[in-house]
């Protein structure tokens, strides 16, 4: 930690988070109305804590490959809640898998789920598994890719652990082509004391649908940790 990460850090704090307020407000005013206002408004939340993070806390975001549209599974490194909230200015529009805990927040939940969060319930086998991909069906007919972090929660940077069993399950019923996006987010934001520096962001090639299991959950960890390439294998 260098001594300007603690006062850069409180200060992103309390801009991000205030505006953050205002913003699900917003959101939720909106939803009566739907459709593009209320899009604007949680577009508009995502693009504030990024516009937040590069002018405050001085971090950048850098894109390789190409970013993927239409109906398409997209499976990310997690290793902070920065591409968790990046993902509406990442993607266009996506459908994110998400927590059943984060869907029963006060305001926050609402909102989230009218945008399109499928909830995750990691204790129910088959049956959440069944329900997930129902409601991810619903969204993905408009176009919408689908963004899930298959490692099921946030990691440190450095780490390679094995994907949850319900990815190669949406995989196989979905019968969607997968893009595995590698993220170095860690070392800059996983803390309580951010750091400034460059998080990069790297689309895989897409990988196409139908691949058996063992394939499948060996070609997406390959490349979810190719920003990892020196680290240890569980």
């Amino acid at each position: 930690m260098r001594v300007f990460d603690v006062p850069r850090t409180l200060l992103f704090l309390v801009i991000f988070y205030l505006g953050s307020i205002l913003l699900v407000l917003g959101a939720l005013l909106a939803l009566p109305v739907g459709g593009r206002p209320f899009r604007a408004m949680v577009h508009g939340w995502s693009g504030y804590h990024r516009i937040c993070a590069r002018y405050i806390l001085g971090i950048r975001v850098k894109i390789e490959g190409s970013v993927p549209s239409g109906s398409v599974l997209i499976a990310l490194k997690h290793e902070s809640f920065y591409e968790a909230i990046d993902l509406p200015t990442l993607l266009p529009h996506p459908v994110v898998f998400a927590k059943a805990q984060l869907i029963r927040l006060p305001l926050w939940g609402r909102a989230a789920a009218s945008y399109g969060v499928v909830p995750v319930e990691r204790d129910q086998g088959a049956k959440a598994l069944r329900a997930m991909v129902t409601s991810a069906r619903a969204w993905s007919v408009n176009g919408r890719p689908l963004a899930i972090f298959p490692e099921g929660t946030r990691v440190p940077h450095g780490t390679r652990p094995p994907l949850q069993a319900g990815f190669a399950g949406l995989y196989k019923l979905m019968g969607l082509p997968v893009i595995a996006v590698a993220v170095n987010s860690g070392p800059l934001y996983h803390r309580f004391w951010k750091r400034p520096g460059t998080i990069t962001v790297r689309f895989s090639d897409p990988i196409p649908a139908g691949l058996p299991r063992d394939e499948i959950e060996a070609k997406v960890h390959v490349a979810i940790n190719a920003l990892n390439a020196d680290a240890p294998l569980p």
